[in-house]
This record gives C-alpha cells, structure tokens and sequence, in this order.
C-alpha cells in the first residue's frame, strides 16, 4: 500500500478505496481518459439510490483530445484561480440536477442529495481505477448553462475535472503546488454524529 501524503490516516477502519481518494489540482495533460474508461464510471454513478429511482442527474462531458471546442467551452466557464489548473484536465464534465420529480413537476427536495451520491459512486470508482477528479463550485452557472444549451428545469450544479495526477510542480500556483502535498485533515466522527439527540454522544 502507498504512503502517499494524501491518503487518510483513519480513525477507524474503512476500505482503502476511501482512504486513497483526495481531489489533486495536479493532472497529466499527456495521458487521456478513455471512453470505455468514462463509460465505468458513469455505469457506477447510474446504480446509486435516488428518490422515486429518477436518478435526477444528468452530466455534459467533453475530452480535451476529442471534443476541443465543447472542451473549451465548459472551461471558459470556470472562475476564481480554476482556469489556472484545470485546462490540462483531460476530462470536464458539468453535472446538473433536475430540481422537479417528472412524474408530476412537484418539487424534488432530495434532488441534490441524490446527485451527490452518483457523484460519491463515481468517485469511488475513479479511485479504484487509478483515475483522480476534483469537483468546483467556482464557474459561471449563467455561462454553463448556455454553453451546455441546458434545459430547464435541469439546474447546473458542479463542474468536475478527471484525469490521471499529475507533478505539483507543474502547477503555477504556489498554494496549490503546497495543498497538493499536505496531509488531509477532517473532524472527527464525534464532532458529528450524536446518539438519539442534538448534542448527546454517540
């Protein structure tokens, strides 16, 4: 097992598939994703759990080496320091949810929770299969919208890079070549979980 500085020294015991993920700014520009690659992983997101099974994602994909322009066009839409990082993704993919059941239009509280498990699902199978992905909030929703040309009611919510790791140093950030090799950190389980009410340890 490696001992990269990412890798979570649990608490408690849990598949080393978990402790292995983190979310690198870092990737190989030389090395594509495949579609049968992508295909395995938009198989694992399609079995999670979503209420009334309408599995309400949906996600507009496009490879640096085979679409270009869509390519270019989704990370047009980035904003804050992404653009830096994230062109030399071979994969960005832009998640959106449909905030309404379709069976009646009523309005699906659970849409994003659902979506977030996908993504979880597919994250643990990019994991296993040696591939890295890092999921931004910071993009222009407005922007993504038109580029993607998606419809309503479906609602852009996250915009994902995937590839396989690159070197930090080729990052031109010095905050992120740092975070890249920093050890991860989380709260603890009591910090979270209670036993039968707000506050009381589990």
């Amino acid at each position: 097992m490696s001992k990269h500085p990412k890798h979570a020294k649990a608490d408690h015991e849990i598949l080393d598939v978990i402790r292995e993920r983190w979310s690198p700014r870092a990737f190989d520009p030389a090395r594509p994703v495949g579609r049968g690659e992508l295909l395995r992983l938009f198989e694992a997101a399609r079995w999670a759990p979503s209420s009334r099974n309408e599995q309400p994602w949906r996600v507009v994909v496009a490879r640096r080496d085979e679409s270009p322009d869509a390519f270019a066009a989704l990370a047009g839409t980035l904003t804050g320091r992404n653009p830096d990082w994230a062109r030399a993704a071979p994969v960005l993919m832009l998640i959106t949810v449909r905030t309404t059941h379709e069976r009646d239009e009523s309005e699906n509280h659970v849409a994003f929770y659902d979506a977030g498990q996908a993504m979880a699902l597919l994250t643990i199978q990019a994991t296993a299969m040696g591939l890295a992905l890092r999921q931004m909030a910071a993009f222009d929703r407005a922007l993504a919208r038109t580029v993607a040309e998606v419809p309503s009611p479906f609602e852009p919510a996250v915009m994902v890079a995937i590839g396989y790791r690159g070197r930090p140093e080729a990052l031109s950030h010095g905050s992120h070549r740092e975070a890249e090799e920093q050890p991860r950190a989380r709260r603890a389980v009591e910090e979270f979980v209670f036993g039968g009410k707000w506050g009381r340890r589990f």
